[in-house]
Formats: structure tokens, sequence, C-alpha cells
């Protein structure tokens, strides 16, 4: 079914994005070119500098969100309407200053390569495309397109996840600018996650000579892990995983502490609730151990909702007028996308690149898919910058 943009529009801003492609990938090189690892405050805020100079340059009105302890945040405003739709990412990346000399910016064949350029700064610049084409083409008269970029979803978003909340509360729905699933397929789920601590408390002693007075707490943290896998069913999506074991001082010494660090993740609400139940039901089993159990989900499950289906039904149909059939799937990271759909705002996720070594040294992108991926995301604005309230 053709709706009011139709595919004459959609045609035209495609257009209008193969036309400024260049523009997109100078925009690209710009932005991995300055390295912006989450812990180097200087480092990301060089990188905002140089992203809010740019949206500034496309009319947007720029407010940076100052952090302490990480980058500025950057929230940018198109237009005036009332109604809002949410351009969602981070530009902090997982790589350290000097990775560049290692992992340099080059072309090789139709792939880009570079740290972050997957990750998600690629999307940013996509994001940045399509809203010109929309802004040009076919300005929304009662609605406004924001962007929020942020600088520390690497690490967990502690200091951006208010901020992301309350955009999202105030938005008809919220397009997450991540890598796209394998041949471009978009992200209708995502797991919850989170991390847990276990530390047990022994009690040390000579382990050749009073090692009966000794409370091994290393033997009662890999009672623990056992526990803890047993929570593990892959078959409903719950994946449980003891990452780092850490304890002892010596040999010769009966250790009186270890911990244990564990990974997990759940599709769903109801899976995640339980998991925490099983993780604060966890007791220490040897006789004078005593066990600690601290942490939790610090990302909600992104779950397929109505809104999900229904935003994901409009997304296809835009990729339908473009000349392809476009996919939906799930996976098991997290994005601060898992934020915006636990409050019920309709949320699209994996809107960016094509490509592949997210977090990996062969990390790069697909040059000959970004111009269809822009006019995907700049009709699917326009089709909610005019959508019913």
């Amino acid at each position: 079914m053709i709706d009011i943009i139709g595919t004459l529009m959609t045609t035209r801003l495609q257009d209008f994005c193969r036309s400024h492609e260049p523009w997109l990938l100078d925009l690209i090189d710009a932005l991995v070119a300055i390295e912006s690892p989450t812990d180097d405050k200087a480092a990301v805020d060089r990188c905002g500098a140089t992203l809010a100079g740019r949206l500034e340059q496309m009319g947007g009105r720029v407010t940076r969100v100052a952090s302490q302890t990480s980058g500025d945040h950057l929230v940018a405003r198109f237009g005036a309407g009332a109604r809002q739709v949410l351009l969602l990412g981070h530009f902090d990346t997982v790589w350290p200053i000097g990775q560049l000399a290692r992992m340099p910016i080059r072309r090789e064949g139709d792939r880009l390569h570079g740290p972050g350029v997957l990750d998600m700064k690629a999307g940013i610049a996509l994001g940045m495309l399509a809203t010109r084409a929309v802004l040009e083409l076919t300005p929304p008269e009662d609605a406004s397109i924001v962007m929020l970029w942020t600088t520390d979803e690497e690490t967990g978003s502690h200091t951006s996840r208010a901020l992301i909340e309350t955009e999202a509360a105030a938005s008809t729905a919220v397009l997450v600018l991540e890598p796209a699933l394998a041949g471009g397929a978009l992200k209708t789920s995502r797991k919850g996650c989170g991390q847990y601590e276990l530390v047990v408390h022994g009690v040390s002693a000579h382990a050749g000579v009073d090692p009966r007075k000794g409370v091994n707490a290393i033997r009662e943290v890999a009672h623990q892990v056992l526990a803890v896998d047993a929570i593990r069913d892959l078959e409903r999506g719950i994946s449980v995983n003891v990452g780092l074991v850490s304890g002892g001082s010596r040999p010769n010494v009966v250790p009186d502490y270890a911990a244990a660090t564990v990974d997990v993740r759940a599709a769903t609400m109801a899976d995640a609730d339980e998991v925490d139940r099983s993780m604060r039901a966890l007791r220490a089993v040897t006789p004078g151990a005593k066990l600690e159990v601290s942490g939790g989900f610090n990302r909600p499950p992104m779950e397929r909702s109505g809104g999900v289906a229904r935003l994901f039904g409009l997304a296809r149909d835009v990729a339908a007028e473009l000349g392809f059939v476009l996919g939906e799937g799930g996976t098991g990271g997290g994005s601060d996308g898992n934020f915006t759909s636990a409050l019920g705002i309709p949320t699209l996720d994996g809107l960016g690149a094509l490509g592949d070594g997210a977090h990996a040294l062969h990390e790069h992108i697909e040059l000959g898919a970004l111009v269809s991926r822009a006019a995907l995301i700049a009709g699917l604005v326009a089709r909610l910058s005019r959508a019913a309230a």
C-alpha cells in the first residue's frame, strides 16, 4: 500500500542521498578520524565538537548536555512541531587512543575500514544525511526531528540513560542507528543485559599447618559457579556466563576472599525477573563462608511489541518502494534502544550501516549499501513525521 509519502517521494529522497554521497563519506571520515574512547572525556568531547559543528551547519539547534564523568552528550533539534521523531545513537567507541595507527582509515574494494566506523559513526552520518533529505524535500510542519548522540553507551549509558528516557518519552517513535544485522535486517528485539558480582568471605589459615581452621573462599566460589550455570536456559534465551573469577593470595594460604563476575542475558522482562530472583536466592554451601550478591540488569529486554511490529511494517514498505526486501531479527547484545522500548515507545534498531567486525580489528562498513540505507531512514522519518499523533 502506498501512503501519503508515495513511491515518488521515496525515490526523490533516494536521489537526494545519492547526490550527497560525497558529503556522507566526508562526514564518516571526519568522525572516525577523531578517536573517542568512552573513558577519555577530552577525546570524546573533541569528536563531539566536530559533530556539533556539522549539526549546526545543517540548521540544528544543538544543546550540549554536560557530564563530569563522560563526554558531553549532544541533542540536536530540527523543526518546531510538538510531536517528535527521535534518532538515537552514540559516538563513543571501545577503541583506545592510538588505535588509528593500527587500524588506519582505508578503503578496500567496497569496504571502508576504521575504528568505530561500524559501531557506530557511520550510523550517525546516515541519520544526518537522511534528515537533510527530509528537511529539504518534505519538511514536516507539525513535527520535529530530534537527534540524541550520547557518549557512554559502550560502558552502560550510566550518565545518558535519564536523558535518553526523557527524549524517548516525548517521541512517537525511536530510530536507533546501531549497525544492521547480517544482510541489512533490522533489530526488532534485543536481550536484556545485566551483571552480578559474587563475593565470598572465608577464613584464612596456613594450608599445611592449620588447614582445618580455614574456610576456603575459592572452594565456595566454585560451588557458586555451578549453581549460577544451572540458571542458564538457552532454549528460552537465558544466557548466564561466569566471565571473571579471582581470589586467594598465596598457594600455602587458605583463601579468605574470592569473587566472580557474571554476565546475564534474557529475552523477556519476565525471564529477567526470574534470573534476578535466582541470583539473589544463592546461598553459601560451605560452613563458615559468607556470600554477598550484588548487581542486576542494567538494560531491560527490547521485546517485539505490537508498536515495534507496526514500525517495522512502515520500514518494510519504504524498503519495498526502494526496490529491496527488508528483514528483521533479534540479537543478544543490548543498546540504548532497550531503554526506549521498555518505556513502551515504538523502537526500531539496527538502522545503521551494513558491515562486520564491531569491536574487532576487521571493523568495516559496506560502501555500496550507504545510499539505500540513508534513503530507508529518510523515508521512514518522513512517514513518521506526518503520521497522526
